[in-house]
């Protein structure tokens, strides 16, 4: 059964990316524009230990092996140093109604990030000096990314279509095969996800308090239930990476709502009985 692992509720907590260089578990309060870094403890508690606010929102948070980290604001990047110290890079989205979403690493540290806004949605991969590469372009919300444990198949999700897609990568140069469907999901709308060293695929479903693990012909094998109806991303944490951390939000929440499910923007933990696949570091190079 999940716990709850934090004690403050988010509007918007989502990314969870586990750093195992540090043993540090990190995730953004998105239109907060706040990265947090927390500690996992062996009873599954997380102990905030830091956060780092941003210049505007914060979709997406990544960590390189010396420390460094990229965070994918609204319409640029940010880079933090090992001190904390945050900077800033061009403007890669030009329209003020859409801003970057979801995005991880790919097998070789290049962000790949999606984006939300009012239809034909972008998913792209920065390359070195800030080169934008566009993979999909016509995403109604680009949100959750995964590899498969040999870098091989990257997986992304379209959240108000239902659809989780799938399509072969190689993971030296990035170059991609023809994209296809992986899944649909029903009883709401997937956001994050992530995938386990068997080659399953986790996704969050938002509006359906749970997380779905997928097996890798797309049909739902099992599911994880949580006390908060829009979950929002999971991951695989701890030095063995035997612990699913899930983010979840109060966002279009109505009082009611609130009432029902007071965990609702918490971190949660699991502990699954399988193993997450190492996570992507990212390459620390703008």
């Amino acid at each position: 059964m999940a716990r709850a692992a934090t004690t403050t509720s988010l509007y918007l907590a989502e990314g969870p990316t586990w750093d195992p260089v540090r043993e540090r578990i990190l995730w953004v309060n998105v239109l907060e524009g706040t990265v947090y870094e927390g500690s996992l403890l062996p009873d599954g508690a997380i102990t905030v230990e830091r956060s780092i606010t941003t210049p505007d929102t914060a979709s997406a948070v990544a960590v390189a092996h010396d420390g460094t980290r990229v965070i994918a604001g609204t319409h640029r990047l940010h880079y933090v140093d090992a001190d904390g110290t945050v900077t800033s890079g061009r403007i890669l989205i030009d329209e003020p109604q859409r801003r970057f979403n979801d995005g991880k690493p790919d097998p070789s540290g290049r962000l790949v990030v999606g984006t939300k806004g009012p239809g034909g949605e972008l998913l792209m991969r920065i390359e070195e000096g800030e080169r934008v590469q566009v993979l999909d372009d016509d995403l109604s919300l680009s949100n959750g990314l995964g590899w498969s444990s040999d870098g091989t198949t990257l997986y992304n999700i379209d959240t108000w279509s239902r659809r989780v897609y799938a399509r072969e990568y190689d993971p030296q140069t990035g170059d991609t095969g023809e994209r296809r469907l992986f899944a649909e999901i029903s009883g709401g709308y997937p956001d994050g996800m992530t995938v386990d060293a068997e080659d399953h695929v986790w996704v969050a479903v938002w509006g359906g308090g749970r997380v779905d693990r997928l097996a890798p012909t797309g049909e739902v094998v099992d599911r994880i239930d949580l006390p908060a109806p829009h979950t929002s991303c999971p991951t695989f944490a701890g030095a063995r990476l035997d612990t699913l951390v899930i983010t979840t939000a109060t966002e279009d929440l109505d009082d009611a709502q609130l009432a029902q499910y007071p965990l609702s923007g918490r971190l949660f933990t699991v502990t699954p009985g399988v193993l997450g696949s190492p996570p992507n570091m990212w390459s620390g190079t703008p």
